[in-house]
This record gives C-alpha cells, sequence and structure tokens, in this order.
C-alpha cells in the first residue's frame, strides 16, 4: 500500500468505529426527548407535580433502573399517575440499549447480571417466602395487595428479577445487599426459574396455589361420586 494511502484508510476506518457509537448515543438522546422528557425533564431532572405530565428525576438511577422500566414495558405510561403494567415495549432491542445507555449516563448502578446457577433453590424458596410470597404468592403467579397489584413473574428475566430487588418498583420495597446480597438473590431467581416451569406429576396444577384448592378438588369430586353411588343403591332397592 502507497504510504500516501495509508493516513487516508486510517481515517476511514477510525469513522466506521466511531460513527455507530455516536449514532448511538444520539439516538438514545432523540429517543429519550421523544418519549421521556415530557414527565422526566431534561437531563433527567424530573417534572414536580401539578400539571399533566410529572415524574421523578432519573439522575442516579442508572442504566439498572432504565432497563427494568424499559424492557418490561412499565414505560413509557400515557399517564404519570397510572399503575405500570407489564406490555411489550413500544422500542426495537437496538433502541432499548440506546435510551438505557442514555439514562445511565445521568449516574447510577449499571444493569446487573446474575448468577442463577450458582444459587440455591431450596435457598430461594425460603427467601422467596419470607420476602415476596406475601404478595407475588409462593407460586410466584402474582396477586392484589393494598394499593395495586403485584404482579406475575411468568415472563420476568433473571436481570429483570435482579433489578426488581434493587429498586423495588412501584409498591414493592427496595432490598439493599445488606438485606439481601448477590448471592441470595442468585437463589430467588433459581427459585422462580422453577416456579415459572413446575413439574406437575398430578397433572392439573389447579393454579399452583397448594393443597387447599386441590383438597377442595378431591372433596368435591368424592362428595359427586358418593352422591352417585348412594343414587345407585337407593334406585335398587325394593
Amino acid at each position: 500500500m502507497p504510504a500516501r494511502m495509508r493516513p487516508t484508510v486510517l481515517i476511514v476506518v477510525l469513522v466506521a468505529l466511531l460513527v455507530p457509537q455516536l449514532g448511538g448515543a444520539d439516538s438514545g438522546a432523540d429517543l429519550y426527548l421523544q418519549s421521556c422528557v415530557t414527565c422526566h425533564g431534561r437531563g433527567g431532572s424530573g417534572v414536580p407535580p401539578g400539571g399533566k405530565h410529572f415524574g421523578p428525576p432519573l439522575q442516579g438511577v442508572g442504566a439498572q433502573a432504565a432497563d427494568f422500566y424499559l424492557t418490561t414495558g412499565y414505560m413509557p405510561v400515557q399517564r404519570a399517575d397510572q399503575e405500570p403494567v407489564r406490555k411489550s415495549s413500544p422500542f426495537s432491542d437496538a433502541e432499548l440499549r440506546s435510551l438505557v445507555q442514555f439514562i445511565g449516563s445521568f449516574g447510577g448502578p449499571p444493569v446487573p447480571h446474575p448468577r442463577p446457577e450458582r444459587g440455591s433453590v431450596s435457598e430461594g424458596l425460603e427467601l422467596f417466602t419470607a420476602n415476596c410470597a406475601g404478595c407475588h404468592q409462593v407460586a410466584a403467579e402474582g396477586g392484589l395487595v393494598v394499593g395495586g397489584t403485584a404482579p406475575t413473574l411468568a415472563d420476568s428475566t433473571p436481570i429483570q428479577i435482579a433489578e426488581a430487588v434493587r429498586i423495588g418498583p412501584y409498591l414493592m420495597p427496595r432490598f439493599t445487599r445488606k438485606q439481601l446480597d448477590d448471592r441470595q438473590v442468585d437463589s430467588i431467581i433459581r427459585y422462580v426459574q422453577l416456579a415459572q416451569h413446575p413439574d406437575d406429576r398430578g397433572g392439573w396444577g389447579i393454579g399452583h396455589l397448594g393443597p387447599i384448592p386441590e383438597g377442595l378438588v378431591a372433596w368435591l369430586i368424592a362428595g359427586a361420586a358418593l352422591v352417585g353411588v348412594a343414587a345407585v343403591i337407593g334406585g335398587r332397592a325394593p
């Protein structure tokens, strides 16, 4: 290659490497202006209540919170006072990455990387029962709570579960590492993964609510059988 062509080639290579990064940052900023700034303000400063649109500041929440709320579809919402519900995100995967990266630039914790394979199912069951089942049920299928709804965890990914534990979305309390360390969170995630794919050896899970509904069904079937037998015996009487 001629020596005079080398600087040109070097410039082309540098531009090729830098343009995607700049484009990602710009697209994240553009997406924020289009979908977030109305409620969260410029630079993530937040918008105080009092008007039609308001929302908390995003400075310091980090990529962790942004990734959770955006990948679950909890954000954006139509009204700031409505309870967020899980839904498909309006953003593509590339847009999500750009937007999470942009909000993460305001400061705060990064997206966690849990390792449920190192967790314990038995410990996870114990921790989930003590800290989560009161709202989400022991089967992780969600339920009603005062002031809102505890969502099912059927579609939650390991990363989303780890994020929720640390940020405490909506009515959920936030757990610090002193309350639940990362290894314990791994165990909780591993248990939830088991609950997401239960081994229904009996054939019918009946909502995986435990022995009470199973007992009720057994009594109903047994009662119907007894009534049927009594009717047959009574019909044979002279």
